[in-house]
């Protein structure tokens, strides 16, 4: 059952004692909070100036359809090119959209169209970014300490995106949206800089393995044997599920949550300042639970990556969502959130880790390009599953089925991945 009987214990923390991959975390990390910052000052203009639902829905389809639509591609663009080279090419789409936020704040022109543009382009920059991202962590460590950058980049992201809401509040409130927003444009400098000294490409540890030609047969190809092994594809589903079922819209529904569960004044509508406080520690829980995720998993080094530990995270998850949806208790709500969001981080991580070592060193990254279709694209569908479906039935209700369909499809990925038996890796990886 796990992903390599031969990868050993790693050291504790071992990706943030390694040299070359310590700078890229902090980096990453950086390049996140700028991606959050750049939401919460272009969200807000935006808002102030058209107040159009729509648009804001067209905010998150923007974000993750990229990933729906084009993982692939850039996981073959990362699988042929240097990986430095594909990030810093993401980067400057990132700094690029920024910039054009600011010239049109400055010059008072922006309308719908232009958001729409900008919106998109900001998605693709983040789609391009994942595959070669994950290369790197790969060329940065090896297959041992692999779990451990894997879980430490996602742990870092996490403070990125802990943190990005905090620092653009203050960007906005001390600077105002057009200076804000340019110097936002700073924070992507310290990884863009340091992939230029970094002698790492991503595919280092790789040197004489062939390169697939970026195409479309190419592509097939490597979904055809990805759809060969049960194990990569109890990983890609375990991914999917919580993306699509649960994803991004418990976030987008949380000022609701917060509404109906908050604390003191929030609860008896007694003023705006106990329902934003009520929704701030809400919020602050759902990100913080990542945070302390990864630490605890690295302090503890206990949980190792297989289909069981993934199978599990991903149900804890799905069954403390579900209780999040069904508790009337503002406590027991910040505590499911913070466990849900340890075993979210779990989930993710194993899943990345497991499709990573089994992947051929060749196709790496198109493998983790359809990893990144079900893991990030279908966060889209979650728009559905519980922002659509909510607006009908309610959002209590459209969450609690929606975490209920999580725990009952978690239940059949494990009896998929058990039926596969030893499956044959698609990679290097040892048999699980």
């Amino acid at each position: 059952m796990s992903a390599t009987s031969e990868v050993q214990q790693p050291r504790k923390f071992a990706a943030l004692r390694n040299k070359d991959c310590r700078p890229y975390l902090f980096g990453a990390a950086l390049a996140m909070m700028a991606d959050n910052i750049e939401h919460v000052i272009t969200y807000w203009v935006l808002w102030e100036k058209f107040h159009s639902p729509a648009l804001s829905g067209f905010q998150v389809i923007s974000h993750w359809v990229p990933f729906l639509l084009f993982s692939v591609y850039f996981g073959s663009l990362a699988d042929r090119f240097d990986c430095r080279r594909v990030i810093q090419a993401a980067q400057l789409l990132f700094a690029s959209v920024s910039v054009a936020w600011g010239v049109l704040f400055l010059t008072g022109t922006l309308q719908v169209w232009h958001a729409c543009v900008l919106l998109v382009l900001h998605g693709l920059a983040g789609s391009l970014w994942g595959p070669g991202e994950q290369l790197m962590l790969h060329d940065f460590v090896g297959d041992e300490e692999l779990p451990s950058a894997v879980r430490l980049n996602a742990t870092f992201r996490s403070l990125g995106v802990l943190f990005g809401p905090v620092v653009g509040s203050a960007l906005l409130l001390g600077l105002g949206p057009t200076a804000g927003i340019f110097v936002n444009v700073l924070f992507y400098l310290p990884l863009t800089l340091f992939l230029f000294r970094t002698k790492f490409t991503g595919h280092t540890r790789d040197h004489g393995a062939p390169r697939a030609r970026v195409g479309l047969m190419e592509s097939v190809r490597v979904l055809k044997a990805v759809g060969s092994n049960h194990t990569l594809v109890s990983m890609i589903i375990l991914g999917g599920l919580g993306s699509f079922f649960v994803g991004a819209s418990m976030q987008s529904a949380m000022p609701i949550f917060a509404q109906d569960l908050g604390a003191g004044g929030a609860a008896s509508g007694e003023g705006i300042d106990g329902a934003s406080l009520a929704y701030g520690v809400l919020l602050f829980a759902n990100g913080a639970g990542g945070v302390l995720g990864g630490i605890l998993l690295e302090a503890t080094g206990r949980i190792r990556p297989t289909v069981l530990a993934a199978v599990i995270s991903t149900a804890v998850y799905g069954v403390t969502s579900l209780f999040f949806a069904m508790s009337t208790s503002y406590p027991l709500a910040v505590g499911l959130l913070l466990i849900g969001g340890v075993a979210n981080l779990a989930s993710m991580s194993i899943g990345q880790t497991v499709v990573q070592l089994l992947a051929p060193p060749a196709d790496r990254g198109r493998v983790i390009g359809v990893y990144g279709v079900s893991a990030n694209g279908l966060r889209a569908g979650s728009g559905f599953t519980v922002g659509l479906l909510g607006a009908a039935i309610g959002v209590h209700w459209s969450l609690g089925l929606s975490a209920a369909a999580l725990c009952v499809g978690t239940v059949l990925a494990a009896v998929y991945a058990l039926r596969g038996g030893k499956a044959v890796p698609v990679g290097g990886a040892a048999p699980v």
